[in-house]
């Protein structure tokens, strides 16, 4: 630990369980920021994916690393870390993504169904979606533009990525 003395009940914690509490502590600092993924590769590579109510700034993702780097020692196992923020094509999977989307056009996938409309609300439980759809005249010939809506549960969504439109 460059320097300082590691206290001996780290030694007889695995590296996840060390890379998971530094996460910890580091994110408790940071209460803006949450934990997407992390993972740790078989060559002990760490992967750490991070995002934040107000988006992850670059300064954001060096001091999770370093939160983690300078707490590690690499003569007791040798590492790789790379920090990074949650990318558009990564899809929504944590509840607080929803929230910062508001207003967003999503693509949601449920085993049923897939939706593409602009998210209206998100509560503990469910997110709103609304969409036009040109549906057939309930008389005579011809189509109409209808307003649609769809509350899903968290549970039910496998898959969620916010729309780029341009």
């Amino acid at each position: 630990m460059r320097g300082r003395k590691v206290p001996s009940f780290y030694l007889f914690m695995s590296l996840k369980d060390n890379v998971q509490r530094l996460l910890d502590e580091a994110l408790k600092g940071s209460p803006s920021l949450f934990l997407i993924s992390h993972k740790i590769h078989p060559d002990n590579s760490i992967e750490v994916i991070i995002d934040g109510d107000n988006g992850v700034k670059v300064e954001d993702c060096i001091a999770v690393s370093r939160a983690i780097e300078h707490n590690l020692d690499r003569e007791e196992e040798d590492f790789s870390l790379q920090v990074m923020s949650a990318g558009v094509s990564e899809g929504l999977t944590h509840s607080r993504q929803y929230k910062k989307n508001v207003g967003r056009k999503l693509k949601v996938k449920t085993s049923e169904e897939t939706v593409e409309g602009e998210l209206t609300s998100v509560t503990d439980d469910e997110i709103t979606l609304v969409w036009k759809a040109r549906e057939p005249k309930p008389i005579g010939k011809g189509k109409i533009t209808v307003t649609k809506e769809a509350s899903i549960a968290y549970k039910d969504i496998v898959e969620a990525k916010v729309m780029i439109t341009f």
